[in-house]
């Protein structure tokens, strides 16, 4: 349900993203400050883009609360430990014949010169 609930979300940001993209452009930040038929005035809420951008943003803010809710209270049956460090392989102890000169105590080996 998570998983197609957030393949619903990311189509409705693509149509808010859409939408926003195809109203006219009206400078003036919002509206205020434009012409007169801007945001604000009775002509450009009742425009059918301006609608719906609401609605879409609505509905967005909406589910993006709900799928945060959901995924605070969902539990994963499986722990992904692909990330996880392994402490490396420890190297294997050299053999006594491996150093030479050692002596058999294994003391302190005298420097040569």
């Amino acid at each position: 349900m998570f998983t197609f609930l957030l393949v619903v979300h990311a189509i409705i940001a693509a149509a808010l993203v859409t939408v926003i993209l195809m109203q006219r452009s009206e400078g003036g930040g919002l509206g205020m400050g434009g012409s007169p038929s801007g945001l604000m005035s009775a002509r450009g809420a009742a425009d059918f883009l301006t609608r719906m951008t609401s609605i879409l943003a609505t509905v967005f803010v909406c589910m993006s609360i709900a799928l945060a809710f959901i995924a605070a209270h969902r539990q994963t049956q499986t722990i992904d430990t692909s990330l996880a460090r392994t402490p490396p392989a420890a190297a294997p102890a050299p053999a006594q014949d491996a150093v030479p000169n050692a002596p058999a105590d294994n003391g302190a080996v005298p420097l040569q010169r």
